[in-house]
């Protein structure tokens, strides 16, 4: 009743634990997995191993995370030797970063051994020189897709940021690059400041905003690109409940990415969801998830 496909992976359910959630060691993917994740999205993997920002890192808010860890991670050889001999029975989504598109060709075709699919990062809001600063412009997006497609036969999903003034142009460029699908939104630019320390509390000033806060905009965001793509399109951005999972698969979304809500309420939340989605499903007499995706287009 929950299996998709996206971007040519077998999902057993739309749910995936989205990129840089938490220390994703293989044991960890396994066990967001056994909880409900229908497949894993890595932590965003570069050339060279990067310690991140000094803390704070992290600003809780009512409704949501600001963050700005900085892209730490192993770098790619260090990530390689870790995953080269472990055995998945659910797709793993390796993220990349770099800082042109001979950085994203390489890490790909280095790394296409460990993984069933990539995600480009081309939308962190707080790396310099990084994500967003690539990612903002239609023609980089076209181009780190098209060389990285030149390099691997596995799937390739382009995950777009929210900080543009129309991100369909952004979708466009990467379904002409032959973009297997793309992932939105990324997290919205942000800041918030200490009023007794008089500065901004993140060491680097600046993260991106995630939860429940950006509900409404990711799902329009999600809308507005189903309505101009025949590619795929994972729906990221403050899912929380089942209903939220429902307006965004109602949206055209096929699967989703859970990040925040994960952070706050640890794993179970997959299954809660999934259980929600059965539930709804079975009470307004669908026989299976895919036909309500893309339902509010009509």
């Amino acid at each position: 009743m929950l299996s998709v496909e996206v971007a040519k992976l077998k999902l057993e359910n739309p749910l995936m634990i989205a990129s840089g959630v938490c220390d994703m060691t293989p044991d960890l993917l396994r066990r967001a997995h056994e909880e409900g994740a229908g497949a894993a999205v890595t932590k965003s993997i570069g050339i060279k191993p990067k310690k991140g920002y000094d803390n704070p890192t992290i600003v809780e808010l009512p409704y949501g995370l600001i963050n700005a860890m900085g892209l730490p991670n192993p770098g790619w050889e260090a990530f390689y030797e870790e995953f080269i001999n472990e055995k998945f029975d659910f797709p793993i989504i390796v993220s990349i970063f770099g800082g042109d598109e001979k950085e994203f060709a390489f890490l790909a075709e280095k790394l296409s051994d460990v993984a069933d699919a990539f995600e480009l990062n081309l939308s962190c809001p707080h790396a310099k020189g990084y994500g967003m600063e690539i990612g903002q412009n239609p023609d980089m997006v076209y181009r780190v897709v098209r060389v990285v497609k030149d390099v691997t036969d596995k799937p390739v999903i382009a995950k777009l940021t929210p900080n543009i003034d129309n991100i369909t142009k952004l979708g466009l460029a990467a379904e002409r690059a032959g973009a297997d699908a793309v992932s939105a939104i990324n997290t919205l630019k942000a800041i918030a400041i200490d009023i007794y320390a008089k500065k901004p509390i993140l060491s680097n000033k600046v993260g991106g905003y995630s939860g429940q806060g950006i509900k409404p905009i990711a799902l329009r965001a999600v809308y507005d690109l189903a309505k101009a793509l025949d590619i795929d399109i994972i729906g990221i951005g403050g899912i929380t409940t089942w209903q939220d999972a429902v307006e965004f698969l109602m949206a055209g979304a096929k699967a989703l990415q859970i990040g925040t809500a994960v952070s706050l309420r640890g794993f179970e939340v997959f299954g809660e969801i999934n259980e929600g989605i059965t539930r709804f499903l079975i009470d307004e007499g669908y026989n299976d998830v895919r036909e309500i995706i893309g339902i509010a287009l009509e």
